[in-house]
């Protein structure tokens, strides 16, 4: 299996790193976008600047706000804000998808209403395709820019896994593969709440003490809580790997700087 028509679905920081990683390894990527003007610019002027104003963009990139680019899609990438993504699938799911696309969720969010995981909602509109996940430790500038980054991909199915892998390979990003879909995407999401904490504590001046016990007894809760919910132990429990939601957790904890960088999503 080898991806050659991948369609990113959303045109924030995030979607938009993911279209240029795959611009330079496929003939051409589609990025799907809501606003008329921001496709126009990205067309016309290779840069999105509202979101990644200081990347060029790989002129294989074609933004467009048509849908219907999904019905050629082999690998379909969802990367809206996690409110948005039932809302996303509903709009899709009439366009006759090939049931031979994988769909990937790159999204870090559950449900307010069901408590759902993406990968879950996306699976009630798709029972067909197969649904993996991409989660990482990274920040959408500079994974356009090239700079060095790991990221891990959540997949049931081996053969589709391994061609995932692939496509997100290079010599500087390096994928880790795992059976455990709810962990990544639980560890992804719970440890949000966590990053706020550390943030407050770092606000407040309370010292690096202070924001050691938070993270450490962070990461205890997320495994409890994450087993609790379907992910599996083993994984939750292992810290310092990329491939696990810890990873994660450090990373929102002591971001490079104060304030969030710009918007992960569109």
């Amino acid at each position: 299996m080898k991806f050659q028509n991948p369609v990113v679905v959303g045109s924030g920081s995030w979607g938009t790193a993911l279209a240029v990683f795959l611009a330079n390894k496929c003939p051409q990527v589609h990025l799907i976008g809501r606003d008329e003007k921001v496709t126009a610019a990205i067309n016309s002027t290779h840069c999105n600047e509202r979101y990644l104003p200081n990347s060029t963009l790989p002129q294989n990139l074609i933004a467009t706000t048509d849908l219907s680019s999904v019905t050629k899609a082999d690998l379909l990438l969802f990367v809206v804000p996690t409110k948005a993504t039932r809302s996303t699938a509903e709009n899709l799911v009439s366009l006759n998808i090939p049931e031979s696309a994988v769909i990937l969720s790159c999204a870090k969010g559950i449900e307010l209403e069901t408590g759902k995981r993406m990968s879950q909602i996306i699976g009630d509109y798709f029972p067909s395709n197969q649904i993996a996940v991409l989660s990482g430790p990274n920040h959408a500038e500079e994974i356009a820019e090239g700079l060095p980054a790991a990221a891990t991909i959540g997949c049931l199915n081996e053969e589709v896994g391994l061609a995932l892998q692939d496509i997100f390979a290079t010599d500087r990003f390096r994928s880790y593969t795992n059976h455990d879909i709810a962990g990544i995407e639980l560890g992804g999401a719970i440890k949000n709440v966590y990053a706020i904490a550390a943030g407050v504590t770092m606000g407040l001046k309370l010292g690096d003490n202070a924001i050691s016990a938070l993270v450490t007894r962070a990461l205890a809760e997320m495994t409890r809580l994450g087993t609790d919910l379907g992910g599996r132990s083993r994984n939750l429990r292992r810290s310092f790997r990329p491939r696990r939601p810890h990873r994660d957790l450090f990373f929102g904890s002591f971001p490079k700087s104060q304030g969030w960088p710009r918007s992960r999503s569109e």
